[in-house]
């Protein structure tokens, strides 16, 4: 079942249970469906795309919980905080500490890394390997980390 099929059936159910959090970040994932579909670029939407697209969502909403928080607006905070939840029910596992440091290391030796002068090598082929898997910089910080700078 692609993501809008899954999307729009969580959307009925939510309508129904009068759920509002879940209606906000369903329909906020199911705009930037749309928005894919008719960008004009012709991409078809694989799910690779899904989960790059759940991501932006994601992170503009973090964006935006950091500065209501900052600027002392709790209410509009927690509604983001909410529909983050809502969005990352259909966001993959994100692999985290010593799986994801044993990729970072098999990486490594592929890529023939031996130091921080090599970590853009390694970043290439690690974004490509762990799209959608794990959070660009918990990546960079562990690359970081096992090269020794």
């Amino acid at each position: 079942m692609s993501l809008e099929e899954k999307i729009n059936k969580d959307l009925v159910v939510a309508m129904k249970a009068k759920d509002e959090v879940a209606l906000r970040g369903i329909r906020a994932i199911k705009s930037a469906i749309l928005l894919a579909k008719t960008d004009g670029s012709g991409q078809a939407i694989d799910e690779a795309r899904e989960v790059q697209m759940l991501q932006k969502l994601v992170k503009s909403r973090q964006e935006s919980y950091d500065i209501y928080t900052k600027n002392n607006r709790p209410e509009l905070a927690a509604k983001e905080t909410e529909e983050i939840e809502v969005i990352k029910r259909y966001l993959p596992q994100m692999l985290e500490g010593a799986e994801l440091e044993g990729i970072l290391q098999q990486i490594i030796a592929e890529t023939g890394a031996t130091s921080a002068k090599d970590m853009g090598k390694v970043m290439g082929a690690a974004n490509k390997q762990l799209a959608g898997k794990a959070e660009g910089r918990a990546i960079s910080d562990l690359v970081k980390k096992l090269l020794g700078s």
